[in-house]
């Protein structure tokens, strides 16, 4: 039975027929290209189904109806698809990334990230896109023959590097244009991976890769939106002023004058979401364009990325990040959720560091016999792994003594 490979793709895109391989070799697929086995691989395990309970900014118990890691990653891989399709690229490539991008994102959002980044400073450091290759390449144990989920050398350098270049000079220039000195080091999980396994860190990705990096950009832009109006964060009338969405709500509201404020915010956000594809679509032609890539390799060491907002657009995205960032995040509702969020990562990390006999049986074996530095990456491995919820509940059990004295 032949495979199903995309075609026609652009001379640029990845080709399923032509991945580097897996770092340990399997049997062919009889059905599905290796990209797509890679994202079905995603999509079974257990990271991904934990997503549903880890937040984007709000915590799970605040509303049915906000997004998680899990709705965000999926409105991701639909807009990175749409963009892949219309470039010509492999759409199963650009998917598995989006889906694979926040699988190594701890509770409680950025929150619980930067906690353990403050946590781990003296013991290798973290980053939620090295987690990401950490839950890829090891912690995940679904298969006999290694542990991971053994994906393609694709897969595995999108989802590490699909922000850009993590090592060398590209990696400088952009730390300077983000108003930094240098470059952060490498996080040890991807320094660890990187001896095994050379996923090109000095170069960006993939186009697919690319895509999904700003599909996520897309989303969430808009989606915070979204749910910051729906949550009364702030008003219809604060947003009205602020660039691309002001824009569209006006657009709504005058194309639907009757309709109930509900509907003019959706007809904004879905106006918003494909003016952005549209501007992000004509710009990377016209990148492309000036390169004239013959391969995806010629993609991935030229001087900058492909995919991009346009100059025209990009103040503007800007802007509304700052609305978001000021209005949103750090609104006072959301302070008070960090805040609670930040004691119960601390405390559980202090503890299970301090006291390591009350970890659960799988994760005490885990760090045993390893130095301050591997016991301190097992302990931020099973907290990057918790749900929100699971969190909070493992807080209660071990620091609510009522609640221990009556169960």
């Amino acid at each position: 039975m032949p495979l199903p490979f995309p075609a026609p793709l652009a001379p640029y895109a990845e080709r399923a027929d032509r991945t580097r391989g897996r770092l340990v070799e399997e049997p062919v697929s009889q059905t599905r290209t290796p990209f797509q086995r890679d994202r079905d691989r995603i999509i079974h395990c257990v990271a991904f189904r934990r997503l549903k309970h880890k937040t984007q900014v709000f915590v799970f118990h605040e509303g049915d109806h906000y997004r998680t890691r899990l709705t965000h990653s999926l409105e991701v891989s639909q807009i990175a698809r749409s963009l892949c399709r219309l470039l010509k690229l492999d759409e199963d490539l650009g998917e598995l990334v989006a889906l694979s991008h926040d699988i190594g994102h701890p509770p409680f959002g950025h929150t619980g990230e930067d906690v353990l980044e403050d946590c781990m400073k003296d013991h290798g450091g973290f980053d939620h896109n090295a987690q990401t290759l950490r839950v890829l390449t090891k912690l995940e144990r679904r298969h006999a023959l290694y542990d991971g989920l053994n994906l393609t050398w694709e897969s595995l350098e999108g989802a590490v590097k699909h922000n850009g270049p993590l090592a060398g000079p590209l990696a400088e220039e952009r730390a300077r244009n983000k108003g930094h000195v240098h470059a952060p080091p490498l996080p040890a999980a991807l320094a660890e991976y990187a001896e095994a396994h050379d996923l090109w860190l000095h170069t960006y990705p993939s186009l697919e890769a690319q895509i999904a990096a700003i599909a996520d950009d897309i989303a969430y832009n808009n989606h915070d939106t979204d749910d910051g109006l729906r949550a009364g964060l702030f008003s219809f009338a604060d947003a009205l002023d602020v660039p691309l969405i002001g824009e569209a709500l006006h657009k709504a509201r005058s194309e639907w004058p009757d309709a109930p404020q509900g509907i003019q915010i959706a007809e904004a956000v879905s106006f918003l979401i494909g003016r952005m594809v549209m501007d992000v679509f004509e710009e990377a032609q016209r990148r492309l364009a000036e390169l004239n890539p013959q391969s995806a390799d010629e993609v991935r060491l030229a001087k900058r990325p492909m995919v991009a907002f346009s100059d025209a657009l990009e103040p503007e995205v800007t802007q509304l990040r700052s609305f978001l960032f000021e209005r949103m995040y750090r609104h006072y509702k959301v302070n008070r959720a960090r805040s609670q969020a930040k004691r119960v990562i601390r405390e559980l990390f202090d503890l299970f560091t301090a006291e390591p006999e009350v970890l659960p049986p799988e994760w005490f074996a885990r760090q045993e016999g390893k130095d301050a530095d591997g016991r301190a990456r097992a302990v931020c491995d099973y907290i990057a792994g918790m749900t929100d919820r699971y969190a909070i509940e493992e807080h209660r059990k071990l620091f609510d003594m009522e609640r221990w004295f009556t169960t």
